[in-house]
């Protein structure tokens, strides 16, 4: 499959990508997973949060979002990973995850990567490094974990 990847400061953004990216969020995290939360959360245009994300042609099929360390007590936290429905399974998730390390050792070297995974994903963010740092909890009803890169 054919990507073209981009890391984009948010106000980089055009109104086409920011529409799609949003609509990916709300159609996950909101609809697939349930969980009525408001998904726009005053974050993604904070500071330098930069949005990472994968196209194939005009679709977006990944995304990540890292937010602004300056904001998140001196550390980048990575967030809102998610993959388009029908196309996981296909390793996008591992090029996502490889693609957002290298883009925080270039932005922000030297400091450490925040996440608040799905507990059940705990084996996957651990063969990136990252490390349990709390008890699994409840956050939208789906059990979370909070995992640091140092």
């Amino acid at each position: 499959m054919n990507l073209h990847w981009s890391c984009k400061h948010h106000k980089q953004l055009s109104k086409e990508e920011l529409y799609a990216l949003l609509a990916l969020r709300t159609r996950v995290f909101v609809v697939e997973q349930n969980c009525p939360y408001l998904e726009v959360d005053g974050q993604d245009l904070q500071g330098d949060t930069c949005h990472l994300m994968a196209w194939h042609a005009d679709e977006l099929l990944a995304y990540l979002r890292l937010l602004d360390p300056r904001f998140q007590a001196g550390e980048v936290v990575i967030g809102r990973v998610v993959i388009a429905p029908h196309a996981r399974g296909i390793g996008l998730g591992h090029q996502l995850m490889e693609r957002a390390l290298q883009t925080c050792t270039e932005r922000w070297p030297g400091l450490s990567i925040y996440l608040s995974a799905q507990a059940h994903l705990r084996q996957y963010y651990a063969h990136y490094g990252f490390l349990p740092v709390t008890e699994v909890y409840l956050e939208d009803g789906i059990p979370h974990i909070g995992m640091r890169r140092p």
